[in-house]
């Protein structure tokens, strides 16, 4: 005869396998839907970042006649030049209309200044909360001083003084990042996706279980079952626990698939996730599942409608992530201490395995064992709690 928590188990997951929205939501929105989006944008990203470096940076430029050789020089850097004279309320009124637009004003004495070898000032105008137009002037402004640090030069040469004798000190950057680890820095959100979407897969029956019972007045019937109330939802707890591990095979399989179409290598990185990283990335955060049931089934434990426990189990969900966000900010390096914090070791090893350099066996296995101790936490506190009869409402 099969043990009460295996059958309580099997129930809810039969029920939940049967109800489609219920199924939809837990194990193909999230889990595929999810990370296909999130690697959509991405790759919309990079191409617009590569259209943007082969297409010539416009500029327009006013009182063009005052530099005509400096204009030229412009064109022939790579710069898309249109003529257009205006006063300076008429440029303010160019910016205004026209998104993306950089000016460049050339002053009445330019020609005079620079023949006299005095520095000869010109003014750019961009809207700085406009990215696309900073971006813009930033290219502007890197080929005007490209410019005139050839024209240094060249005065330097003609007065018979080597143009080296300004640069005291020449230095090479030297990048000594992986393609993997490069990658990194584009893909860090995906283990943040990882985790909430295992969330997200157990979440309905959590609630469906729990108190959406409750609502319906099973539950009653259910506990007067000649067994212990643990055991039933010790098999609560477990049939959560297993639609989130279904739901982390197919979030992790769906971005190993998704990542085969991300170029890139045109930047010079390489997405390393392919089956056995991908293996390893399940494997690690699997611990992480039985946390994510006992703590919904627990905070759904005091619901009283399904509503509710939606209500409060979104705002649960959050609480993984919140360490996440800390280690971004704060540039949190890896850590035996850190292996304790459950949902920020599982994001340091995926972050590890992805860069091509994975944490010590011993960090892994430590991260593991404290998931796995608190899951267990969580289930043994949701058996107490349904050992109390104001479970019933």
């Amino acid at each position: 005869m099969k043990p009460v928590a295996v059958i309580v188990m099997l129930k809810e997951l039969r029920e939940s396998l049967r109800d489609r929205r219920t199924l939809l939501t837990s194990l193909v929105f999230g889990p595929i839907f999810a990370p296909l989006f999130f690697i959509l944008i991405l790759k919309l990203t990079l191409a617009r970042s590569v259209a943007t470096q082969d297409e010539a940076t416009p500029v327009t430029i006013a009182n063009a006649a005052a530099a005509p050789n400096f204009v030229q020089q412009l064109r022939e850097s790579g710069l898309a030049v249109t003529l257009k004279d205006g006063t300076e309320q008429d440029i303010r009124g160019w910016i205004a209309d026209t998104d993306g637009l950089v000016v460049l004003r050339v002053p009445g004495d330019f020609g005079e200044r620079f023949t006299a070898g005095q520095p000869a000032a010109i003014v750019i105008y961009a809207d700085g909360a406009d990215s696309r137009a900073g971006q813009r002037s930033a290219r502007v402004q890197q080929t005007v001083a490209g410019y005139s640090a050839l024209v240094s030069a060249l005065r330097l040469q003609a007065r018979g003084v080597s143009p080296t004798v300004l640069r005291a000190v020449v230095v090479d950057s030297v990048d000594v990042s992986t393609p993997s680890a490069r990658a990194t820095l584009l893909l860090g959100m995906l283990s943040y996706v990882i985790l909430l979407v295992t969330l997200l897969g157990g979440l309905y029956l959590a609630i469906d279980a729990t108190a959406g019972e409750r609502e319906r007045g099973s539950l009653e019937a259910l506990l007067t079952v000649p067994a212990a109330r643990e055991q039933l939802i010790y098999g609560k707890v477990a049939a959560a626990a297993i639609m989130m591990m279904l739901a982390l095979a197919l979030v992790t399989m769906s971005i190993a698939l998704a990542l085969r179409f991300v170029p890139l290598e045109t930047f010079g990185m390489t997405a390393n996730f392919g089956p056995g990283v991908a293996l390893r990335v399940f494997l690690v955060t699997l611990p992480f599942a039985t946390i994510g049931a006992g703590l919904l089934t627990v905070v759904a434990s005091f619901t009283r409608s399904y509503k509710e426990a939606q209500s409060w189990l979104g705002i649960v969900m959050l609480v993984p992530t919140v360490p996440i966000a800390i280690a971004g900010v704060l540039s949190v390096q890896p850590s035996a201490a850190l292996m304790l914090i459950p949902s920020l070791s599982q994001h340091l090893v995926i972050q590890g395995l992805m860069r091509g350099e994975p944490l010590a066996t011993s960090w892994v296995l430590l991260s593991v064992a404290s998931s796995l101790l608190l899951g267990a936490l969580f289930g043994w506190l949701a058996g107490r709690l349904y050992r109390r009869e104001a479970i019933l409402g």
